[in-house]
Formats: C-alpha cells, sequence, structure tokens
C-alpha cells in the first residue's frame, strides 16, 4: 500500500466511537477522527502534522495490559491504547491507534447498575402495592402488571402479560379499557367497574407523556371500593330515612292545635288510651296515675272527649292548689252568709257548674282527711248540699281522679281514707313517664314546636343531632318540661335548625359536671380501689335521682339488678 486515499479513511476512523489518530513512523500524526477531538479537545487542523508525544505527551508513559493493548492516564482519565498497522511501503510505516476511554466506559456501567438497581426497587415498590397497578404503551399493550391488579381485577396475570387491552374487554365486567379512553382523551379518567364476583372497583388511567406531547405509557389503578360502596349506599339509604322520619314529624306538628291530641307513638302509651277509650262510656269512677308532667290532664280530657257527655262542660280542679279551708265551698259551693266573706247571693260549686259533664279532680292526694268524708258521700250519692244549707240537691256528673302519689302508703299513714281508694279506684290508669316512651318524645317535641313557631312567629325546625339528645334525657318533668324546653328553645335561639347547644341545659356542661366529678376524685388522697368505689357511689346516687326502682338503674346502668342491689347495700343507699 503506497499511497494512502486520506478522504476514505478520514470517513472510516469518524464512524469509529473510540479516539483514532493515524501517525507515520517517526510519531508524526498524519489524521484523527471526531472522537479524538471530543475527547482531548483539539481540533484535526491543530495537531495534523505535529508529534503525538507532544500533543498527548502521556502516550510514553503507557503499560502493556494484555498483548496489543496498552494502558495510560491522560488528564486523569484511563485508556487504553490498541495500535493497529495500517500500511508499510515506500512511503513509510503507518499506524493507527485508538484511544479508548474506559474511565467513561466504567461510570457509564456504573449507572447502567444503578438505573437496573432503581428499576427493580421501582418493581419491588409497585409489586408491593396494594392498589393494582397497570402499564400499558400508548397502543394499549400491557407493559406491566403487579399481583393487586389480578386479585382487584380478579384477571390471571398470565393472561394479561405481554397481551393488549383489547384482548381483556369482556361486555360483562369490562365492557371497554380506561386505557383507550385515556388514549382517546388524553386525560386522567376514572371509571367504576363491577368484576366477576359482583365487587365494585375504581379504575383511573393517567396518561404519561413525551416532550413532544404525545402519550408513551398509560399507568392505570385499580382500588376495590365495595366497601365504601357499600357505605356510600347505607349512608344514602340512612339519609333518606332520616328524610322521611322528618317528613313524618312534620306530620305530627300539622295537627290541629286547638284539638290538643294525645300523640301515642308508644306501646305503653297506646295501651293506656285504649283502656281510657274503652272504660269513656262507662259511668265508672276512673283513677288516673302517674308523675307529675305525664299528662294525665290529657287523659282525663281524652275520656270526657269520647264519652257521651263530650257536649258538657269538662272542669278541671286542682285539690292541691286550693286551701283546705276553701275546698268545701269551692266545691259544693255555698249559701248567703254562709261565712264571713261570702257574696250575698251565695255561689254555685264547681260540681254543678259541670251538671251533665266531668269534673277532674287532680292531686286528690292532697285533700284533708275532713274533705275526704263529704267527697266520698258525693260519690255515693251524687248529691251536694252547699256550705250553710240544709238541703241537698242532685248532681249529674262523671268524677275522674288522678294523683302522683302512693295512696296506698297513704292509706298505711292514716292520711288517705281507704273507702274513698275503694271508690275512685274503679278503674284505674297508669300514665308511663316520658322516659319510659321514648317513642312518644320526638313527636310531641315537634307537635309543640310547631305549636310555639306559630304563636311566637318563628320557623325553627329541628336537626337528627337535637333528636338524638332529645331521646338521651330523662325528662324528671316529663310532658311539660319537654313542652317547656322545646317553647324556650324557639324563642332564645337565633338558629333556623336548632342544635344541642340550644338546649336550656348545656350538654357540653354535663359532661364537665362528669368531668369534675372525676377530677375531685382523683385529687383526693385515695387509693386507687378507694377512688373506684367512691365514683360508684356517686354514680349511684345520681342514677337514683332519676330511676324508680333497682331494675330501672340496672337497665340504665347496664348491668345486673343484682349488682345494683349489692352496691346500695355495700354504700349504706337506702
Amino acid at each position: 500500500m503506497d499511497r494512502i486515499d486520506f478522504t476514505v479513511m478520514r470517513e472510516q476512523i469518524n464512524s469509529a466511537f473510540s479516539g483514532f489518530a493515524v501517525i507515520d513512523e517517526d510519531g508524526i500524526i498524519k489524521n484523527v477522527n471526531r472522537s479524538f477531538e471530543r475527547n482531548f479537545g483539539l481540533s484535526a487542523a491543530a495537531v495534523i502534522g505535529r508529534p503525538l508525544d507532544i500533543i498527548v505527551p502521556e502516550f510514553n508513559l503507557q503499560k502493556q495490559v494484555t498483548e496489543g493493548v496498552f494502558e495510560t492516564e491522560i488528564e486523569g482519565r484511563c485508556y487504553y491504547l490498541i495500535p493497529t498497522e495500517l500500511c508499510s511501503g515506500e512511503n513509510g510505516h503507518w499506524m493507527g491507534i485508538s484511544f479508548i476511554n474506559v474511565t467513561v466506559s466504567g461510570e457509564l456501567a456504573a449507572k447502567l447498575k444503578d438505573e437496573r438497581n432503581l428499576n427493580a426497587e421501582l418493581a419491588e415498590i409497585l409489586e408491593g402495592s396494594f392498589d393494582g397497578i397497570l402499564v400499558t404503551d400508548k397502543d394499549g399493550k400491557i407493559l406491566f402488571v403487579n399481583s393487586s391488579y389480578e386479585r382487584v381485577a380478579e384477571i390471571k396475570r398470565s393472561d394479561m402479560e405481554g397481551k393488549s387491552m383489547r384482548d381483556l374487554i369482556n361486555p360483562v365486567w369490562m365492557p371497554n379499557s380506561v386505557a383507550y379512553v385515556v388514549a382517546e382523551q388524553k386525560t386522567t379518567v376514572s371509571k367504576r367497574q363491577i368484576v366477576k364476583s359482583g365487587r365494585h372497583i375504581m379504575v383511573t388511567g393517567k396518561p404519561i407523556f413525551d416532550r413532544d406531547g404525545e402519550i408513551k405509557k398509560i399507568v392505570i389503578n385499580a382500588r376495590d371500593i365495595t366497601e365504601i360502596y357499600d357505605l356510600s349506599e347505607e349512608l344514602q339509604k340512612s339519609k333518606s330515612a332520616e328524610k322521611l322520619y322528618m317528613e313524618r314529624l312534620s306530620d305530627f306538628s300539622q295537627m290541629n292545635q286547638k284539638a290538643s291530641p294525645i300523640l301515642a307513638v308508644s306501646k305503653e302509651m297506646k295501651d293506656a288510651l285504649s283502656l281510657a277509650e274503652k272504660v269513656a262510656n262507662f259511668q265508672a269512677t276512673v283513677l288516673i296515675l302517674g308523675e307529675s308532667g305525664v299528662g294525665k290532664e290529657e287523659v282525663a280530657k281524652f275520656i270526657h272527649k269520647n264519652s257521651m257527655r263530650r257536649d258538657k262542660p269538662f272542669i278541671a280542679i286542682n285539690c292541691g292548689a286550693i286551701p283546705d279551708n276553701l275546698l268545701e265551698s269551692e266545691l259544693f259551693g255555698y249559701e248567703k252568709g254562709a261565712f264571713t266573706g261570702a257574696i250575698n247571693t251565695g255561689k254555685e260549686g264547681l260540681l254543678e257548674a259541670a251538671a251533665g259533664g266531668t269534673v277532674f279532680l287532680d292531686e286528690i292526694g292532697e285533700t284533708p282527711l275532713d274533705f275526704q268524708v263529704k267527697l266520698l258521700r258525693f260519690l255515693e250519692s251524687k248529691e251536694i248540699r252547699r256550705v250553710g244549707s240544709n238541703h241537698s240537691k242532685s248532681v249529674d256528673v262523671r268524677v275522674l281522679a288522678a294523683t302522683n302519689r302512693n295512696l296506698e302508703t297513704m292509706i298505711e299513714e292514716g292520711t288517705f281514707r281507704r273507702d274513698l281508694y275503694y271508690r275512685i279506684n274503679v278503674v284505674q290508669i297508669e300514665v308511663p313517664p316520658l322516659r319510659k316512651r321514648k317513642e312518644d318524645i320526638v313527636p310531641l317535641a315537634s307537635f309543640f314546636l310547631q305549636k310555639y313557631n306559630q304563636k311566637y312567629g318563628q320557623e325553627k325546625l329541628l336537626t337528627m343531632e337535637l333528636v338524638d339528645e332529645l331521646e338521651k334525657y330523662q325528662w324528671v318533668g316529663n310532658v311539660r318540661e319537654l313542652k317547656n324546653v322545646i317553647e324556650n328553645m324557639v324563642i332564645v335561639s337565633n338558629n333556623e335548625y336548632l342544635q344541642t347547644e340550644d338546649l336550656p341545659w348545656d350538654v357540653k356542661d354535663k359532661k364537665m359536671q362528669k368531668r369534675r366529678l372525676i377530677d375531685e376524685i382523683s385529687e383526693q388522697d385515695l387509693t386507687l380501689g378507694e377512688a373506684v368505689a367512691e365514683l360508684e357511689k356517686q354514680i349511684l346516687l345520681r342514677t337514683r335521682e332519676t330511676c324508680s326502682s333497682t331494675r330501672e338503674m340496672a337497665v340504665k346502668l347496664d348491668v345486673n339488678q343484682s349488682t345494683i342491689v349489692r352496691k346500695m347495700q355495700k354504700y349504706n343507699i337506702g
């Protein structure tokens, strides 16, 4: 080879990845490729015709690594030098030397290893995700799928890997793939799907774009939302039930206010009214029992309105509100000059005024013994004798009586006549306290709310939170207390929808009272056993105030009745 075609040679050596230099037998550079220029920062024009050992002084420090391969360090980088004989003849001996940057190759290998490790860690993370994850290319070909996706979507992993999402489309549980919707719309898309077992899953596809704004991958996340869906359904049903409940309360509130009906939703109150209706057309005396405020007078009115006397007078007399010395004259009347201060014309008694109708003797247990004798005589004979008169007069009137006291105990104590008790207790109706008929609380509250809204020109409404609190309350004052509480809130509250903080008693204050009780006990110098005993005692004392029996206390405190009895004896609680 006597002559070298430098044009052809330059094209060949420029295609090489490593730096390459052509030198003659004197070490003069005849040609270099672009990689040489780039690696050493020298242009071909600057080095051609100059000695290689001057341009790259380290060239002379080379050491042989293996046959035909030498190593040297140039500017802190390790290079392998591989000489290659190009030609030998009349024009001399020409050689090509490849400069392979081993340092760069090592860095690339390290980077490649790091990337492989990163990819492996990323795959572990994706595999460890509780949510199902699937990755496709822009055409929907599956590139990656984790085991959670297999569990959530109920499709075997082996049936997905390497396939297209189109192959998985099923008219029943997957009529379309979110991957194709994402590819079409080029935005994140979420769809709810139902899998083979009937469970609900939420599938979300998110596009990944390249620098040109084109989709290169689609990441799909699948999550089991069956429990959330069921809870949502339950919540919707609950809201519907709440709406229906409040609509039914509205029906109660729209009742005729003048009629003052007795609202009876509970079985206990229905049974009481059923008995009252049954005895309404009998002339027998009825004794109505119940705590103060339960509505004994309303039951008496109910009996009157359901009787044949409904068009005649109904007169309610509170025996406890009339002084003992005036009871006789108020009920039986008096003649002219019967006593000092009597009007000249005399006065008709309340029993006469109710002729043909019904008299309701409330708080009959408060009457004195001398009056009880005269009342018994009237009940037996149906005759009255005015104070100061010598003549009796027949009066057709039905008597209903009521008390919140235990008359049998009063008989034993000698404060109530046994014969009168038997005479008034022909039929006994017991009106249960409000705390024992919780089903009546909200209808009554709604009824009173409408009544006082109309009275005071308001439009207040009940909320479920308030309803819950009303049903939890013990209502020591019964219906009368409930009525007053509703009136108070209508007047005082600034809220259209009444809240628990609108209650006359502060719910938060009640909780703070409990907290203070615990704090007071804990501040005392007591052992743990003594502190627990003191707290038990205080709880029993407070519960006894709102309960009429140990059985009721046991129900409220959620323990056996025997436990209540034993602990009350332990703490000397009578």
